[in-house]
């Protein structure tokens, strides 16, 4: 049995590759552990694997298959392989949020005070609206238009992050950039409780989306000649790619090019359909954010690197890669 004759190979493949990449996270790291005592309560061994190590690894696979499940969604309805949440806006109104926050939590006795999160998660959403508002609007029904909005978007926010750092103080400033290159320190189960259901929720309704995501690749007209509701469909499925963009980058910080990468390499190998397309993206984005979060926490021991910048390093030479192809639809 091969995996062209059986497509389903490959789903079962990444569920394996998954298993080992979350075990090597748990397994591997700076701290020197003793292995017969990680299920003995109050000790050293036993925090780092559960308090700090298994949540950790479960956030990161959780994050990079949101990302890359929305980054195929995203790309799919704007036909257009460049097409992610930091296209269109979403990530840079979250770090916008996240900065506001952070440059609020400093001064005495200001008179609104956001958590990080929180605040993220209202930035993005802001982005969204603005995004959405420009959508209904007479000049947002072409795609490549929408596309050029979100870009708008980005560029808006990113010169009030500039603002926000300008009167920032120093180690205001000093958080703000730390947050933006995006990072998986997380301590304990909450953020494993924030976005599980969050993901569980989606991707269970993006499984019975799957027939329409394959029907909108055909274009809008043959679309609508099929009975698929076009702007009903686009709208719902971008408010909730969208919402979970959001909340994985209130929890994580904007992490880059993982929406772009995973859901074109797997197309290459599986195919545009997405009943089987949608679970290998979700595996594999899991999988290389996992692995990204391992490397940023080992390579330079006992130091810890941004997972962004690693996501980073790897994404930045795809996308020249693909920009010289010249060839952007999905």
């Amino acid at each position: 049995m091969t995996a062209s004759r059986n497509p389903h190979v490959w789903t079962w493949l990444w569920v394996f590759f998954s298993l080992i990449a979350l075990a090597l996270a748990i397994s591997l790291g700076s701290t020197d552990l003793n292995w017969r005592q990680i299920t003995t309560p109050d000790t050293i061994s036993y925090r780092v694997i559960w308090q700090l190590r298994v949540p950790r690894a479960l956030t990161a696979f959780l994050a990079g298959s949101s990302l890359a499940v929305s980054g195929m969604v995203f790309q799919v309805l704007y036909l257009n392989r460049l097409a992610t949440p930091f296209t269109l806006g979403i990530a840079t109104g979250a770090s916008f949020g996240a900065s506001v926050a952070i440059w609020l939590a400093g001064i005495p006795g200001a008179w609104l005070t956001l958590t990080t999160p929180i605040g993220a998660f209202a930035g993005a959403a802001c982005s969204v609206a603005l995004v959405w508002a420009f959508g209904k609007s007479r000049a947002g029904h072409e795609r490549q238009t929408m596309l050029l909005a979100g870009v708008a978007v980005s560029f808006f926010f990113s010169s009030l992050i500039l603002l926000v750092q300008a009167v920032a103080s120093y180690a205001q400033s000093f958080q703000i950039i730390r947050w933006l290159m995006g990072g998986i320190a997380v301590a304990g189960y909450r953020e494993v409780s924030y976005l599980a259901p969050c993901v569980l929720v989606f991707f269970a309704i993006i499984s019975f989306h799957v027939t329409p995501l394959d029907i909108l690749l055909t274009g809008d007209e043959l679309a609508h000649s099929r009975g698929l509701s076009v702007q009903k469909t686009k709208q719902r499925l971008f408010l909730l790619t969208s919402a979970l963009v959001a909340i994985v980058v209130s929890v994580t910080g904007p992490i880059g090019f993982v929406g772009l990468v995973v859901p074109h390499l797997c197309r290459l190998v599986v195919g545009y359909r997405h009943r089987l397309l949608f679970p290998v993206v979700a595996l594999c984005g899991g999988c290389l954010l996992t692995l990204c979060d391992l490397v940023a926490r080992i390579v330079i021991a006992p130091t810890e690197l941004p997972v962004g910048v690693v996501t980073s390093m790897i994404g930045a030479p795809f996308f020249f890669a693909m920009l010289l192809r010249r060839n952007w639809r999905v």
